[in-house]
Formats: structure tokens, C-alpha cells, sequence
């Protein structure tokens, strides 16, 4: 029997095909998304052992032993990244939300040099599309947790 962390709670990874993402939304994780399919848009974005990974060319039997975090588990453990896109109405129609939120946690929790924060930010959400915004509230969200100070809720 194989497993996977999936927001803290052990679960048995499928034996066949499936993708990381179709399997996440049967468990009825279904803040992932799924737009394109074929890794171009980001919206499937999970973090695999802390690192983000579109969802969506990732097979789920190839996850065994390691740690899966959905924005499920973000909301849950209460990132107060999520907050900072609400207070910034960084979210619009809320596709691509799910996606931008779990690329951006990753970026807050990896070591990087300030010189450019919105430029580092940027970079960080490139995989992500949005196709109803200009990105800037996004951005704006992000660098509000980025100024945040160390040890915040946001440098979690």
C-alpha cells in the first residue's frame, strides 16, 4: 500500500494513470484546478514537499512518502496569505486564485534577495495566468507579506 501526505492526513495513492490533480479532486480537494491540462497555465499548482508543481503532469502514484499541500491545506493551517489577497482584491473571477496563492507561498518560504521584491514576485508567479487582472493586485498581496516582519504570519 502506498501513501502520500495530503494536508497532513495519510492518504492511499491510486495504482493507475491518474494525475495528481484528478486524483486530489476525487478526494474532494476541489480548490485545485484544472484549466489546461497540459502544465501551461498554473492553476493546478499544489506544493509537493514544499515546492510548487503543476498538478496536472504530475502522476499521483509517483507521489509516494511525500508531502502534498492543496490551498485546502493553506485555509486550514489560516496562511494569512489568503487574507492579504482578499484585503488587496487580488482575487477576481477566483480561477486562477487557488494556483497563484499555493506559487506564492512557495516563493515567501524560499530564501531570496529583497534588491527587487517586485520583480522576485513576478518571477515567481510567471507559470500563472490570469486572464482578469493586470497582476498588479496580485503582486501587491505578495509584497505585503514579503514586507512583512520576520516571524509574521505571512513568513510562514
Amino acid at each position: 500500500m502506498s501513501q502520500a501526505d495530503v494536508n497532513g492526513v495519510p492518504r492511499e495513492l491510486p495504482d493507475d494513470g491518474r494525475s495528481l490533480v484528478t486524483w486530489l479532486r476525487e478526494l474532494g480537494l476541489t480548490g485545485t484546478k484544472s484549466p489546461c491540462g497540459s502544465g501551461h497555465c498554473g492553476g493546478c499548482t499544489v506544493l509537493l514537499d514544499e515546492r510548487p508543481v503543476l498538478s496536472c503532469i504530475v502522476l499521483a502514484a509517483t507521489t509516494r512518502g511525500r508531502r502534498i499541500t492543496t490551498i485546502e491545506g493553506l485555509a486550514e493551517r489560516e496562511d494569512e496569505l489568503l487574507e492579504q489577497f482578499a484585503e488587496h482584491s487580488a482575487a477576481q473571477c477566483g480561477f486562477c486564485t487557488p494556483g497563484m496563492i499555493v506559487a506564492a507561498r512557495a516563493h515567501l518560504s524560499q530564501p531570496h534577495e529583497p534588491s527587487d521584491e517586485r520583480q522576485a514576485a513576478r518571477r515567481a508567479l510567471a507559470g500563472n495566468v490570469c486572464r482578469c487582472t493586470g497582476y498588479t493586485r496580485i503582486v501587491d498581496a505578495v509584497l505585503s507579506c514579503e514586507s512583512a516582519e520576520e516571524g509574521a504570519p505571512c513568513a510562514k
